[in-house]
């Protein structure tokens, strides 16, 4: 659905995504724990933008991304687009302004192993076929094969007659990743979910995918949501795109911002340490410390008291174990989640350091009651 209009294409609303999981062998016995993958994460993508979310593994980076386009239905909050509620209008609530149909068709996803999302007994122009037939009955056979085509050669698939009657097995990885690339921009979606799209590529072939998807995304003005777990890749992205980067900690959005500000100043601990472990990015690390306290990810089924990354941050202080810090502006689209931002009149700054031992003494608490 195209669209002029000022307002988010996207707009996720503190939105949660719990998890429970079984901690026994036999589910009747089991104790559930809960997994708060999203834990109150809001976030805005307007139109023709690219945010590129960032994190460790097992950070949430992806259940968000995924409940954004509407694969995932969250706890709480609400995922709005154009307005309108995805999950009221799945379930026909209230009164329904966009249908369920036009938000999925708007909402399009390429996952990080495509081979795996391509019908391996499908040809390429088959497999590319399905949506339009699909979506646009209106297409007559000829119609679809010169679109499809066209396609094919605008990625670079040439000639496209070749490519279009080959199998997936056929393909290169990166072939592999324009077919994919090709079957989401067919529905002139208004936002793309790249789900670690390019992790599998070879270095050499990820700058060229890169440079394709923002090619392409300003064509179609399509947004990108970029998922990825290399500070470089989603530095060039957003950096060429004029775009965002979201730092995401244990199912909190803890820093986005412009990816120079991100980059050249981060301001939260976690987006620091980030940096640091990226020597491409920061050329002076090496052989400085490592800016955090400890490598050592915290259980996400308990997750820690207040700002969740006191217990590796070496900046904690005691009100940090004590109370989450929120979202503190630092300019234009630029926000982070840590007190050393607020004033100096903040009970932060008057707050007693937390020592190793203080540390050591929360996580054995914290194991404790995990376990009773």
């Amino acid at each position: 659905m195209s669209s002029t209009s000022d307002e988010p294409v996207l707009t996720l609303e503190n939105v949660e995504v719990h998890f429970e999981q079984s901690s026994g062998v036999f589910d009747l016995f089991s104790k559930s724990d809960v997994v708060k993958a999203v834990d109150g994460v809001s976030l805005e993508i307007p139109e023709n933008q690219v945010i590129a979310l960032v994190g460790e593994s097992g950070c949430g980076k992806t259940t968000l991304g995924k409940t954004a386009i509407g694969l995932q239905r969250p706890t709480g909050g609400s995922v709005k687009y154009r307005g309108q509620d995805i999950w009221d209008a799945k379930d026909k609530r209230g009164d329904v302004k966009i249908p369920y149909s036009e938000i999925r068709k708007s909402l399009q996803i390429i996952h990080q192993d495509p081979g795996s999302s391509l019908n391996p007994n499908s040809q390429v122009l088959s497999t590319l076929s399905a949506p339009l037939k699909h979506w646009q009955k209106d297409l007559s056979r000829q119609d679809r094969r010169a679109r499809i085509f066209g396609m094919l050669e605008t990625v670079g698939m040439t000639p496209p007659e070749d490519y279009a009657s080959r199998y997936p097995h056929q393909l290169s990885g990166g072939e592999k990743q324009r077919v994919a690339l090709i079957r989401a921009l067919l529905m002139s979606p208004d936002i793309i979910l790249a789900d670690e799209a390019i992790s599998a590529l070879d270095v050499s072939l990820r700058i060229e995918m890169m440079d394709l998807f923002l090619e392409l995304q300003e064509y179609f003005n399509t947004s990108f949501l970029s998922i990825s777990h290399d500070l470089s890749n989603a530095n060039y992205l957003a950096t060429k795109a004029d775009g965002l980067i979201g730092i995401m900690y244990l199912g909190k959005l803890v820093e986005i911002g412009p990816a120079e500000q991100i980059i050249n100043d981060p301001q939260h601990p976690y987006t620091k340490a980030l940096r640091w472990a990226t020597p491409n990015l920061n050329p002076d690390s090496h052989g400085g410390d490592l800016p955090m306290r400890k490598i050592d990810i915290p259980d996400p089924t308990n997750p820690p008291s207040g700002c969740r990354f006191h217990t590796r941050c070496p900046e904690a202080r005691a009100v940090c174990r004590e109370t989450e810090p929120q979202g503190f502006e630092i300019g234009a689209e630029h926000s982070a989640k840590c007190y050393r931002l607020a004033g100096e009149a903040h009970e932060y700054w008057s707050s007693p350091e937390l020592t190793d031992d203080d540390l050591s003494t929360t996580d054995d608490t914290e194991e404790q009651a995990a376990g009773d």
